[in-house]
């Protein structure tokens, strides 16, 4: 009964994902990884004109409050932590660059979620604002790409 959670009598729930004893306990870092890719998820949407609603545009803001927040809260240790899962080796191949390209992948970031902001409440998105939401969600998409290397993935284990 080690995969069966019993919710009342009679009636059991099938239990899935990892054991309690693989997990760690969640980070700033995951959350702001969370809610990254969550404003990732809701500009390209955008993009690709699905309806932009009352709550979505809420959460939009939100989030990209939220990511703006946290992404101030974080430190460069977090390119050196996960700095060998995430694409942001590739862009430098020495140490000592390391720190300035994870700069410029906060930068990006902090663009996102200004730009997040700004489409939510309405703002006028143009051919070029277009592109450059583009070019900028492509550009933290290639990063926070990781690789799928099973001893780098440990990390994923969070309650």
């Amino acid at each position: 009964m080690k995969y069966f959670k019993k919710i009342r009598e009679g009636f059991y729930m099938l239990r899935f994902g990892a054991g309690s004893s693989d997990m760690r306990k969640i980070l700033k870092d995951d959350i702001f990884l969370l809610r990254l890719k969550l404003i990732v998820i809701m500009c390209k949407a955008y993009l690709h004109d699905y309806p932009m609603g009352k709550y979505r545009r809420e959460a939009i803001i939100e989030n990209a409050r939220s990511v703006f927040d946290l992404l101030s809260q974080i430190s460069s240790e977090y390119a050196e932590r996960y700095g060998h899962i995430f694409n942001l080796q590739t862009y430098a191949e020495s140490k000592g660059e390391k720190n300035l390209y994870f700069d410029v992948f906060q930068q990006r970031v902090h663009l996102l979620a200004v730009m997040a902001k700004a489409l939510a409440e309405g703002s006028p998105m143009g051919y070029f604002r277009t592109k450059a939401l583009k070019d900028n969600i492509d550009s933290i998409c290639e990063v926070i790409t990781f690789n799928s290397n099973v001893g780098d993935i440990k990390f994923l284990k969070v309650a």
